[in-house]
């Protein structure tokens, strides 16, 4: 059985700091912002789904494509999600990246929206994709 845990999405945020009114510096170059963390619990496994505003991703009239995005998701899970968790010291399993160009409600389809998403195990201090 899957469970979301709001509250502990409130304390993984709060290990976020500073992440949760800045802009972070990617790669890429592009402005990202941190827009939640849902944690997931699946038997033993443990998922964790950082999701970030990156309006340079838009279809119509965004200057970044998905192969200059994809070190941005990386980036964002080794420098952001993975350092959060280690902070609050919980077990990850799987760390998911999303990239929207807006806010969209997790779980609901919203056609003209891009995202982009990549899945990571982490091992260390690095993410190691998954590829779907």
């Amino acid at each position: 059985m899957r469970a979301c845990r709001p509250l502990f999405v409130a304390i993984v945020m709060a290990a976020a700091g500073p992440l949760l009114a800045a802009t972070i510096d990617v790669p890429s170059g592009q402005p990202i912002t941190f827009q939640d963390v849902i944690w997931e619990a699946e038997g033993d496994e443990n998922t964790y789904r950082f999701r970030y505003i990156a309006p340079e991703i838009a279809r119509d009239g965004g200057s970044v494509d998905f192969e200059q995005a994809e070190g941005d998701l990386r980036y964002l899970c080794e420098h952001s999600a993975l350092p959060a968790l280690t902070k609050q010291e919980r077990p990850v399993d799987r760390i998911v990246i999303t990239l929207s160009d807006r806010p969209v409600d997790f779980g609901k389809a919203d056609p003209d929206a891009t995202q982009f998403v990549d899945s990571y195990t982490p091992q260390g201090n690095n993410c190691i994709w998954e590829g779907f």
